[in-house]
């Protein structure tokens, strides 16, 4: 009998085991996924943040109207009904096919989203410079493109580091949004696993997982921090 039960109990320990292996393999895919998002978003959003923030400093008063607008809306409603917006309105608006438009819409939401939040970034930055540079900048005779891109644009990106930073964190919290369209990053597989196997561990692989990629984030990010010290 003895046998027979520690034979039992090593099959049980065996499928447990098997159970876990295909568990945190499922949830590995899902990562990869949430990083595709994340990368997308940074890379879609920090040069239309930087493009964003200049038309919000334009001459004209209906561009400016319109940027302040964009920004307010982004700013002042949620994400997660940006997103549905973003997939559904197609569909209810014009009557488009929106099987494949999922991860376009993800795309689309964030970047759009995050651009507003870093155009404000990329604004207080540019409005920290003195007026005083422009104008020697003028008198040694550089254009408004050779000022901005050789003089002003290097102490921004010094300045407002440390708010990009925490921008591009909260940037790895909140892929896990995307559930709210039903893709599969890992949040979304964490709840599913959850929900079948009526188990907490899959929550607690998805908070290892975020806390980690949120500390080579902030890894990464200070060393860039600290590369920009050159008066140091």
């Amino acid at each position: 009998m003895s046998r027979r039960s520690d034979c039992l109990n090593r099959k049980k320990e065996r499928r447990l085991l098997m159970t876990f292996t295909t568990m945190l393999s499922t949830m590995a895919d899902g990562m990869g996924k949430t990083l595709m998002i994340f990368f997308c978003t940074l890379i879609g959003s920090l040069p239309l943040g930087m493009v964003v923030a200049l038309l919000r400093k334009s001459r004209f008063k209906i561009i400016r109207g319109f940027i302040s607008g964009y920004i307010s809306i982004m700013r002042g409603t949620p994400l997660m009904l940006q997103l549905l917006a973003w997939y559904f309105g197609p569909y209810y608006l014009f009557g488009w096919n929106i099987g494949h438009w999922r991860f376009p819409a993800l795309i689309i939401g964030f970047v759009v989203n995050y651009a507003a939040y870093f155009a404000e970034i990329y604004r207080g930055g540019i409005e920290s410079i003195p007026a005083g540079q422009y104008e020697a900048a003028e008198v040694l005779g550089y254009t408004k493109t050779q000022t901005f891109m050789r003089i002003i644009l290097p102490q921004v990106v010094k300045i407002i580091m440390p708010s990009v930073t925490n921008e591009v964190i909260t940037l790895v919290k909140d892929t896990s949004l995307a559930f709210t369209l039903a893709y599969a990053e890992v949040f979304s597989l964490a709840k599913q696993i959850s929900a079948s196997q009526s188990s907490f561990m899959p929550f607690l692989i998805a908070g290892v997982f975020y806390f980690v990629a949120n500390y080579v984030v902030e890894f990464i990010m200070t060393r860039i921090e600290k590369s920009m010290d050159y008066y140091k």
